[in-house]
């Protein structure tokens, strides 16, 4: 399938490009190019195969998600600088009206 430098500069024009005529040009070819592959992949017998999202078996590789203890609230702020009401206190950054 050839495509026009009319559709061309449409696609140009929805993507919110400035092309020069010579890239309308070499766009069209490869667009053009591009859309003939998915025609040669169009005439390939499908009816046999299955439906994938990948082309490849995916696995779980995450170890599993085991409750384990923590420090407790103490020792957590226990190396803060600054801590105020159980929280870490850190320098005010944004400036109040």
């Amino acid at each position: 399938m050839r495509l026009t430098p009319e559709e061309v500069q449409h696609i140009a024009l929805l993507s919110r490009l400035e092309l020069s005529e010579a890239e309308r040009e070499r766009a069209a070819n490869e667009l053009s190019q591009i859309l003939g592959y998915f025609e040669t992949l169009g005439e390939l017998d499908t009816q046999n195969v299955e439906p994938t999202m990948h082309a490849l078996p995916l696995e779980n590789v995450l170890r599993p998600d085991v409750v384990k203890p923590s420090l407790s609230h103490e020792a957590a702020l226990q190396n803060a600088p600054e801590s105020a009401g159980g929280m870490f206190q850190v320098p005010r950054v944004v400036e109040a009206e």
